[in-house]
C-alpha cells in the first residue's frame, strides 16, 4: 500500500479595508440593500473610466512589507475576462504577469510540546483586483437574483505555494494570515461577510515523488472548521479513487458543510481557464521609494516580532508566545497584564491569558474586548497567587467573583469573602497531626507504598482548612511527619 504525501496551496481573498470600491467613489459598506451601492463605474457602462484607489495600494504594500517581500516598483492591472452573472461586463480587473507583491513568507509553530515545530510557507504573489458581484438564490422561486454591490471591492488576492502538508498545516497558515491583515489594519476578516475567504489547492502523491499530482480547488471557504474538514474530506477521496484506479481530473469543487463532502462544481481541461488582456484604462502602478518608506515607518510592531521579543524578553515558550499574538486584542490584553503584573510573572499572565480567561470568554460566546475582568483586575489576581496569599485554587473563586462583579478588585474580594492563604506553620501543623490521627488507614497505605494514600491525606487537610491552607507547605510538612 503506497504511502501518501498531501500537498496544499491556499488562495485567499482578503476585502481591503477602504470605504470606497477599488476603482469608483462608491461605499464598501456590509448590508446595504441589492444594487444600492454600484454606481456606473463599477458596472463598465460606457464613457466611464476606472480611477485607482490609492488606500488600497496603501494595504497592499502593508502586506508585502509585513511577509518581507518585494514590493514592485511598477505592477500593471489586466482584465480577467470571463462571465458570470454576478459580473455583467465580462471581465474582472485584476493582476496577472506584474502583480504589486512578489514573493514574502510566513512562519507558523504548528503543534506544541515534543511534536511542536516550525513551519515556513513561502508565498508567490499577492495581487490587487475588483470583487464580483453576488448571486441570491434564496427567495427566488428557483431563480436567482443578483446584487451588485460588492462588484468593484477592493481585494488583496494572496496566493501561497504548495508547502503546506497537511489540512492542521493549512488552518494554521490561513490563522496566521487571517491575524496578519487584522493586525496591520488592512482587513477587517470578517470570514461570515466574506471579507476573508480561501481556496485550497489539494493534491496527493506517492511519498518521495518530486511530480505534483493533479489538484483540486477546494473554492470559498469562509471558516477555519470548513477549511479542515474540506481538505481532509478531498484529501482520503483522492486517494481513494487513485488506488481504486480512476485519475482525478483537474477540477474546482465546493464543500457542503451539512454532508462534510466536496462536489465538483466544474472541470478545468487546463491550467489556464482565464483570458487575460491588459486594461487600456488604466496606466501602469508606480510605487515611489518615497510612498514605500512611508508605509514602512507606520506599521506596528508584527506578530513575529513581537513573538521573538516574548520568547526572549519574557522567557515564554514559542507556542505560548504563536498564541498570544494570534490576534492583537490578545497581545495587548497580555501585555498590560504583564505591565502591572511584573516580568517575573510573565508565565503565569500567559496561562491565564490563554486558559482561564479565554475559556470563560468562548464559553460565553463573548469577545475579549467585552471580557468583565481587566488586564488591571487579573494582573492583581496574579500577583497575590505569587505572595502565596491565596492559591492557584481560591485564585479560580476570585477569578469567578470579579468575573460577576463582586468587587473591583481581587484584594476587595479575598478580604471579603475571608479568603486569604493560610501560611503559618503553626496552624498548617496542627491541621496535619489531626489528619493523621482521623486518618491511620491512609497513613498505613502510604508507608506500605501506595502514593494514592498521600494525595487523599492532603484532601483531608485542604478540606480541614476550607481550602485555603498553602499547598506546598501541607505537603512538606505531610512528608515530613510520614517519614518520621
Amino acid at each position: 500500500m503506497n504511502q501518501w504525501e498531501v500537498v496544499i496551496g491556499i488562495e485567499t481573498h482578503a476585502q481591503l479595508a477602504t470605504v470606497s470600491k477599488i476603482f469608483s467613489g462608491a461605499a464598501t459598506a456590509f448590508g446595504a440593500e441589492p444594487n444600492t451601492q454600484a454606481c456606473a463605474v463599477d458596472l463598465a457602462l460606457p464613457g466611464v473610466l476606472p480611477v485607482l484607489n490609492r488606500k488600497a495600494v496603501d494595504c497592499a504594500i502593508r502586506f508585502g512589507l509585513a511577509i518581507g517581500a518585494e514590493v514592485a516598483q511598477k505592477s500593471v492591472f489586466a482584465r480577467k475576462n470571463y462571465f458570470y452573472p454576478d459580473l455583467p461586463k465580462g471581465y474582472q480587473i485584476s493582476q496577472m504577469d506584474l502583480p504589486v507583491v512578489v514573493g514574502g513568507h510566513i512562519t507558523l509553530q504548528i503543534g506544541q510540546g515534543d511534536k511542536a515545530y516550525e513551519k515556513v510557507v513561502r508565498l508567490t504573489r499577492a495581487h490587487l483586483e475588483e470583487d464580483a458581484g453576488k448571486s441570491l438564490h434564496e427567495d427566488f422561486h428557483g431563480k436567482s437574483g443578483i446584487d451588485l454591490n460588492r462588484a468593484g471591492t477592493p481585494l488583496l488576492e494572496i496566493v501561497s505555494e504548495p508547502d503546506m502538508r497537511s489540512s492542521d498545516e493549512a488552518v494554521a497558515y490561513a490563522k496566521a494570515l487571517h491575524a496578519l491583515v487584522r493586525w496591520i489594519g488592512i482587513c477587517d476578516g470578517n470570514m461570515q461577510e466574506g471579507s476573508f475567504r480561501c481556496d485550497a489547492n489539494v493534491s496527493v502523491r506517492p511519498m518521495g515523488q518530486a511530480e505534483f499530482g493533479t489538484r483540486r480547488e477546494i473554492k470559498n471557504l469562509n471558516s477555519f472548521r470548513f477549511l479542515k474538514e474540506a481538505i481532509d474530506y478531498e484529501v482520503q477521496w483522492q486517494i481513494n479513487e487513485i488506488e481504486e484506479g480512476r485519475k482525478i481530473l483537474q477540477a474546482t469543487v465546493l464543500f457542503d458543510p451539512d454532508s462534510g463532502e466536496t462536489r465538483m462544481m466544474r472541470s478545468k481541461e487546463d491550467a489556464h481557464d482565464y483570458r487575460y488582456f491588459p486594461d487600456p484604462d488604466l496606466l501602469p502602478l508606480v510605487i515611489s521609494a518615497d510612498w514605500i518608506a512611508r508605509v514602512k515607518g507606520e506599521l506596528p510592531e508584527l506578530p513575529g516580532q513581537m513573538r521573538e521579543r516574548f520568547i526572549s524578553d519574557l522567557d515564554l515558550s514559542a507556542y505560548d508566545a504563536t498564541t498570544l499574538t494570534a490576534s492583537q486584542e490578545m497581545a495587548d490584553y497580555f501585555e498590560s497584564t504583564v505591565a502591572v503584573a511584573g516580568k517575573a510573572n510573565a508565565k503565569p499572565c500567559a496561562n491565564w491569558v490563554m486558559v482561564d480567561l479565554a475559556a470563560r470568554l468562548n464559553k460565553e460566546g463573548r469577545e475579549l474586548a467585552d471580557s468583565p475582568v481587566s488586564a488591571a483586575q487579573l494582573a492583581g489576581l496574579i500577583q497575590r497567587i505569587a505572595d502565596n496569599t491565596i492559591s492557584n485554587n481560591i485564585a479560580k473563586k476570585v477569578f469567578e467573583a470579579l468575573w460577576n462583579g463582586e468587587g473591583a478588585t481581587a484584594d476587595e474580594i479575598i478580604e471579603k469573602q475571608g479568603l486569604k492563604q493560610i501560611t503559618d506553620s503553626g496552624a498548617i501543623e496542627a491541621l496535619v497531626d489531626e489528619v493523621l490521627a482521623a486518618n491511620a488507614g491512609n497513613v498505613a497505605e502510604f508507608r506500605a507504598g501506595k502514593e494514592k494514600a498521600f494525595n487523599a491525606l492532603v484532601g483531608q487537610v485542604m478540606k480541614a482548612a476550607k481550602g485555603k491552607a498553602n499547598p506546598q507547605q501541607v505537603n512538606d510538612l505531610l512528608r515530613k511527619k510520614l517519614a518520621g
